[in-house]
């Protein structure tokens, strides 16, 4: 399901990364508020609720007039949460890489403007925000701040990435390594947000397990979003014919008739999954699937209920 009214068509055409950010996120409350989950708490940090003897000076009446609630308006500078986003930038996020519809998002697509759309949600609640960027190393890392100059820099940087011409392929991903590095550079206690597609070496993954486990160290909250294509990366849906796959960050290619492994490409594939999903249970990390088809409501709303219960 895309999200409703979002054109990924007019986005790469206009690129405003922040005016699209708004509208995912306007768009995703005001279902929320039409759905089962009406009573479910999405109001700024920069209301509160109105009591009885209170000035009347700051009621928000136009929210009044939604919600028939009376909150306050809060113009109080102090942070409420501090959060960091780390996104996998290397070459698998570019799939897919052709024959897709101008509307369809590939992984770093996807995974971008998430993040944006997250940033916005936390900008409005007076959340400190900080962005990192890795492939084959940590390539760009912004400490978590929360003034508006700041936000503009982060959404400027992300409207850069996924804006760039020509991506580069054969770019490996140093998963392992480059978790391991910003958990020791995270050195305030904040909510830790990672996307990532999470294809790493699967004969060997203990490396990348390790490393999220590191994230958790200094008390940090852990949401690891698993970004893919289920419909051609999980159930490797592809014609029956013979047909030519390339490893977009190594480069190796090989020719094969999909429906001669798919079984066995399907459970090694499912198996490793599996694995990942019972490490993050193990260490306390919340494990989420997002696949790209499926809109952003899943990530804005699984970033919602962690907030809630971290406070």
């Amino acid at each position: 399901m895309n999200n409703p009214g979002f054109n990924q068509a007019i986005f790469k055409k206009f690129g405003n990364l922040e005016l699209l950010a708004k509208q995912v996120v306007e768009g995703f409350i005001t279902g929320l508020h039409k759905s089962p989950f009406h009573g479910f708490s999405v109001e700024f940090a920069e209301h509160k609720i109105y009591n009885q003897g209170e000035s009347t000076r700051h009621i928000d009446w136009k929210l009044f007039a939604r919600s028939e609630k009376l909150f306050v308006k809060c113009f109080e500078e102090e942070t409420n949460l501090r959060c960091h986003i780390i996104i996998d930038n290397s070459s698998s996020m570019y799939f897919p890489l052709e024959n897709k519809s101008p509307e369809q998002f590939n992984k770093l697509e996807f995974s971008v403007m998430s993040a944006a759309s997250l940033m916005y949600l936390m900008n409005k609640q007076r959340d400190a925000v900080g962005l990192s960027i890795f492939s084959n190393k940590v390539d760009s890392h912004y400490k978590a701040r929360s003034n508006s100059t700041h936000q503009k820099m982060l959404f400027a940087h992300l409207n850069s990435i996924i804006k760039r011409e020509n991506q580069p392929l054969n770019k490996l991903s140093a998963t392992a390594e480059s978790l391991h590095l910003l958990a020791e550079s995270l050195h305030k206690r904040s909510l830790v947000i990672v996307f990532s597609d999470m294809l790493v070496n699967a004969e060997d993954p203990a490396e990348v397990f390790s490393a999220l486990k590191h994230l958790k160290h200094n008390k940090h909250e852990v949401i690891l979003f698993h970004v893919y294509d289920k419909q051609k990366e999980l159930k490797f849906d592809f014609t029956n014919r013979p047909l030519r796959f390339i490893d977009m960050e190594t480069g190796k290619e090989i020719k094969l008739n999909p429906g001669g492994i798919k079984e066995k490409y399907q459970n090694a594939l499912s198996d490793y999954f599996k694995t990942l999903k019972m490490k993050c249970l193990q260490y306390h990390i919340d494990f989420v699937d997002a696949d790209i088809n499926e809109g952003f409501e899943k990530v804005l709303f699984s970033f919602l209920i962690k907030r809630a219960r971290l406070f």
